[in-house]
């Protein structure tokens, strides 16, 4: 039984405890006395890999690097991730198995001296306003913008060539784009011979997607495709940037890889001006995956299955480190439904209604024996816990360090106390921790940053003073008297093949269309992503006014309103074959016939992750949130009487 809140988006500010099916207030003591309790009786019972964490994207590098520790340390377990795996976790698998590291390899100040500007699968001016602002200083200075998009963005309509591509059919584009790379006699041959590897296999891989044959799967014009090669090819620099139109698919991690190979292909990467950048989402998502809060990694992106990295971590814990993978967020609610994961504390995260197939996850969080969440608002996911623990806004009411998209780490400050008991992530993490039998205590923020940077080679010579002194520093910065190029993967342009280092290898690739199939009864296709005005699942924005804000509606042009007989404001049925919603029509000429868009930021009105489907990256475990199959339906009125 969950307990509704009077005014949704008032901030916690009291512990609560479930008691005969009803949330209630509850002291501090009680609540992390009730929370310890239940983990010490699920890892007793079913061992500490029955234990899951999810970490928060929004909270800081401290708070991350604890939250990991307390699940690696305390509970004994790696089943440790964050909402990088519902964005951005292809990037970093793809980047990782080319590059070595997960990060972008560019700074924001690069696309602003940059000729080209491919922004792929991102509406970033709705998604990524700051970072937009830069793009447009490039374009103002010169460079020119090719956008790759199922739908005709705003950002789109800022670039010189929109590419309208079908849902799912990235790859085939990217081979098409290199093939006629190569054709043309404009890969970077030098670069491919001197650093990179597998250029032949991936040249005969690409061979069968001419322009015409891609335009066929795509729907993008054989010329158009033209265009973007030589553009791409011939600049002496280019930025390839992409979101979650590439990442939140079936096929993610290859389509990553399918970008990847075009910068390869043509030198763009390891150079001041070229590079290859994810645009995380959320503030700190990138610091999240940099702080270990994934299941294969420790912080510093250091290998978890390497003797020796495990072993300089176990000296500082004084603790043995699991030499296994954990589970990551998709696996985990796949082993709530099996019953081998039975307890979980989840960080700022809301799975509830960010997840796909929202309806499934709901029944497995409600399988769980014990759930802890702590958070600022009484989420969907909260109202569903065993315990809930009243944190503090990261952002205003506490210390620490975040990390951007272009891995740089700039210092947070408390502005503000937390409202009426809410405390800091970290102190309730170590008095959970004391509670469990491991004595931790930290005197603030940077006594855990420094912990940190013994750790991680990547951020050793950040110290808070030097963060303060040069306004944020990117990773890697290994000592204190070094500030690092802005861009990653120089030593691909080494003369010396030591300093070179290993060559960056090619992908060959196949096309996978999307899981779920358009028929006679599901015949559009539904993508979703973001809008200016809102955040995600809507609770840290839907409880304020805005000019802007319309609430959820489901998006179609205007050829489809037509032959259905829709016209706008009317609210309609759209199901899936895994639920139903009801929305108002919203009729965008920016929309191509078949293709509707809804987003998740109004859940508590319409949850479009009823209708989104699990298949999930087999690599990188993302959901394709941006390929289901649905219909539309008019409501036949009630009869009367």
């Amino acid at each position: 039984m969950k307990q509704k809140r009077a005014e949704p988006y008032d901030r916690l500010t009291h512990p609560l405890v479930r008691d005969d099916g009803v949330l209630r207030r509850a002291t501090w003591e009680e609540a992390l006395d009730r929370a310890a309790e239940g983990f010490r009786r699920n890892i007793e019972a079913h061992g500490p890999n029955a234990f899951a964490m999810l970490s928060c994207a929004r909270s800081t590098n401290e708070m991350n690097y604890v939250a990991q520790k307390f699940t690696r340390v305390v509970v004994g377990t790696n089943n440790v991730d964050s909402c990088n795996r519902t964005c951005h976790a292809p990037s970093v698998a793809g980047l990782s198995a080319v590059f070595g590291s997960g990060g972008g390899t560019s700074s924001y100040q690069e696309v602003e001296d940059t000729d080209v500007i491919v922004m792929w699968g991102s509406a970033a001016r709705n998604a990524h306003p700051i970072f937009f602002q830069h793009v447009l200083k490039g374009i103002r200075k010169g460079a020119k913008m090719f956008a790759v998009d199922p739908r005709r963005t705003g950002t789109a309509q800022w670039a010189d060539l929109w590419l309208g591509l079908n849902v799912g059919t990235d790859i085939p584009l990217a081979h098409a784009v290199a093939r006629e790379i190569i054709h043309a006699g404009l890969h970077n041959t030098a670069f491919i011979e001197r650093a990179t590897s597998g250029f032949e296999e991936f040249a005969r891989s690409v061979e069968p997607w001419t322009p015409e044959v891609a335009e066929q799967v795509t729907g993008v014009p054989a010329e158009a495709i033209r265009r973007l090669a030589h553009a791409y090819a011939t600049a002496d620099r280019a930025q390839l940037c992409w979101t979650l139109g590439i990442t939140e698919h079936h096929n993610a991690t290859d389509n990553v890889r399918a970008l990847i190979n075009l910068a390869l292909l043509t030198g763009h990467v390891g150079r001041y001006g070229s590079g290859l950048s994810p645009l995380r989402g959320q503030n700190n998502v990138q610091g999240g995956g940099d702080m270990g809060a994934i299941p294969n990694r420790l912080p510093g992106f250091q290998d978890l299955l390497d003797p020796e990295v495990r072993a300089r971590f176990e000296q500082v814990w004084s603790n043995t480190i699991q030499p296994r993978h954990g589970l990551n967020l998709t696996e985990m609610l796949e082993a709530m439904g099996e019953g081998e994961v039975t307890t979980c504390y989840l960080i700022g995260e809301n799975p509830v209604q960010s997840e796909a197939d929202s309806l499934s996850c709901i029944k497995r969080l409600g399988m769980l024996d014990h759930l802890v969440v702590q958070d600022i608002f009484l989420t969907k996911t909260a109202q569903m816990a065993d315990v809930v623990l009243p944190a503090s806004a990261a952002w205003c009411e506490a210390d620490g360090t975040f990390t951007n998209s272009e891995r740089r780490v700039q210092r947070v400050r408390k502005a503000l106390t937390p409202p009426g008991e809410a405390r800091d992530d970290i102190e309730i993490l170590c008095d959970l921790a004391r509670r469990l039998g491991h004595d931790w205590h930290y005197d603030g923020a940077e006594e855990v940053w420094d912990e940190l940077r013994r750790l991680s080679p990547a951020h050793t010579g950040m110290s808070y003073s030097r963060l303060e002194e040069h306004q944020g520093i990117q990773w890697p910065c290994p000592s204190e008297d070094s500030i690092e190029p802005p861009y990653l993967h120089g030593r691909l342009w080494a003369t010396d093949p030591v300093a070179r280092g290993t060559p960056a290898p090619f992908a060959v690739l196949e096309h996978s269309p999307p899981v779920d199939v358009l028929d006679e009864e599901f015949p559009l296709r539904l993508t979703t992503g973001r809008r200016l005005d809102s955040y995600n699942t809507g609770v840290q924005s839907s409880g304020f006014a805005s000019p802007l804000r319309r609430g959820e509606t489901v998006e179609l042009c205007p050829e489809d309103a037509r032959r259905l007989g829709l016209t706008a404001g009317e609210e309609v049925r759209i199901s899936s074959r895994r639920g139903t919603v009801v929305a108002p029509v919203f009729i965008d000429p920016a929309l191509r016939p078949g293709l509707v868009f809804m987003t998740m930021h109004f859940p508590d009105e319409v949850d479009t992750n009823s209708l989104t489907i699990e298949a999930t990256c087999p690599i990188a475990g993302t959901a394709e949130f941006k390929a289901a199959a649905v219909r539309i339906d008019k409501l036949v009125p009630a009869k009367a009487g």
